[in-house]
């Protein structure tokens, strides 16, 4: 009878009804910390390492003191420190040591770059080692006449790509750079930031380089920090996905989604000759034999008219000098005969010691880096004959006088197939 008259189940549903709420609401709250947790990790994570990384403000303060000091001078200096006319923009530093930021100055548009603390230097062991070397800006010292300044040069020229017959012009160039202010007299000060700009091995290169259009113009410079020209499309190929989505995408598919956002065929073509064309400037040219050791996308970009631009040529070395150095490299396995990510030699297992002869040409490394890129969207009637001399390129082997001969011939074979197709086009 009681049991009747009270129904028990109104009281027992909605307390069930009321502990799922909870359940939910807990659930609920639970992954909206998780989330603000995990976002707040990923934002410190992201600041630390910009922080770290982007030091264009300690770069800048630690030039213009020494401007300042009278220490060091050049075109650049009075903008960046006096006028404020030069500006440090977005920043796209790899590594600490050395700055990269996109600036404008006055109505140019440029890419900064500055040294923190110390320059590469080509000791080749299992990464790329330092040196203190520019930073100092202790060199030439007082009293050094213009004449010795340029014995210095020249004898450092000499040490980097070896003695070649036209060297004295390659020096004449540097001392014309090094008159900053164009009075016709080189001071101490321009002398120091020109002395440590060419222990760097892109300033080095963008002077033999300057005359072919494959190098960005430099702009200024200000002891080590200098001003290179804009170039407007980069990386050769490939997109930017947030670190989160590279870990889940297999590299197959990565490979195919870099070749999703490309130019045109005719356009490609035209910047794929340009890379075959810097292999040869770079492959026993006017100032001597250079290796290409990173011959990846991030490190070319181009411009509106489509014309190759190196963007990073820090992996660009002379030949004598990677060389000389790689020869003292203790070695167990060939892999660690390795400079950059393309330049290998072999190891000498009876002597524990690398090999001065890198086993891959610059052309092969330059055509692997090209197969997907000038494949994709080919034309039918040159794709078959197109394919067949990028995997002949992508063969080569060794430096032996034989295989120059097949590096040439293989060279321009690639060049006349694409500048055919191209050559009665606007793309031209």
């Amino acid at each position: 009878m009681a049991r009747g008259l009270f129904p028990w189940g109104i009281f027992t549903k909605p307390l069930y009804i009321q502990t799922k709420f909870s359940y939910l609401h807990m659930k609920y709250l639970f992954f909206s910390w998780l989330a603000v947790f995990v976002g707040s990790w990923i934002v410190y994570v992201e600041y630390s390492s910009y922080t770290e990384l982007c030091r264009g403000h300690d770069c800048k303060n630690s030039i213009c003191d020494k401007y300042r000091k009278g220490v060091i001078d050049g075109s650049a200096c009075s903008s960046l420190c006096d006028k404020d006319t030069l500006y440090l923009g977005k920043c796209f530093t790899m590594k600490p040591k050395s700055q990269v930021y996109s600036g404008t100055w006055g109505d140019l548009e440029g890419v900064i770059k500055c040294q923190m603390e110390e320059a590469p230097h080509y000791d080749l062991g299992n990464a790329m080692q330092h040196r203190k070397e520019s930073a100092a800006f202790n060199q030439p010292t007082k009293g050094t006449s213009v004449e010795r300044f340029r014995e210095m040069i020249l004898n450092h020229l000499k040490s980097k790509v070896g003695d070649q017959a036209n060297l004295a012009d390659l020096a004449t160039q540097v001392l014309s750079i090094t008159d900053a202010n164009k009075d016709g007299h080189i001071s101490l000060p321009e002398a120091r930031s020109t002395w440590a700009l060419l222990q760097l091995n892109e300033f080095l290169l963008a002077l033999v380089l300057q005359d072919r259009e494959h190098t960005p113009k430099l702009l200024g410079f200000c002891g080590d920090l200098y001003v290179m020209e804009k170039v407007p499309y980069s990386p050769l190929y490939g997109i930017s996905l947030p670190w989160v989505m590279e870990v889940w995408i297999p590299a197959g598919v990565r490979r195919s989604m870099d070749q999703w956002f490309t130019p045109s065929w005719p356009h490609k073509a035209k910047i794929s000759i340009g890379l075959l064309e810097l292999v040869e400037d770079v492959f026993h040219g006017t100032f001597g034999s250079f290796l290409m050791c990173d011959v990846s996308a991030t490190r070319f970009g181009y411009n509106e008219r489509h014309d190759l631009k190196v963007m990073d040529a820090r992996y660009i070395v002379p030949e004598a000098i990677f060389q000389e150095n790689i020869r003292q490299q203790r070695c167990d396995v060939d892999e660690d005969c390795l400079y950059g990510a393309d330049c290998l030699t072999s190891c000498d297992l009876t002597k524990h010691r690398c090999t001065p002869e890198v086993t891959r040409p610059n052309l092969a490394k330059a055509c692997e880096a090209l197969k997907d890129y000038t494949l994709r969207g080919a034309p039918a009637d040159v794709r078959e004959e197109l394919e067949k001399q990028l995997y002949a390129c992508i063969a080569l082997k060794g430096s032996s006088e034989q295989m120059e001969i097949e590096h040439s011939l293989i060279l321009n074979n690639l060049k006349t197939l694409l500048w055919k197709k191209i050559s009665h086009t606007k793309d031209s």
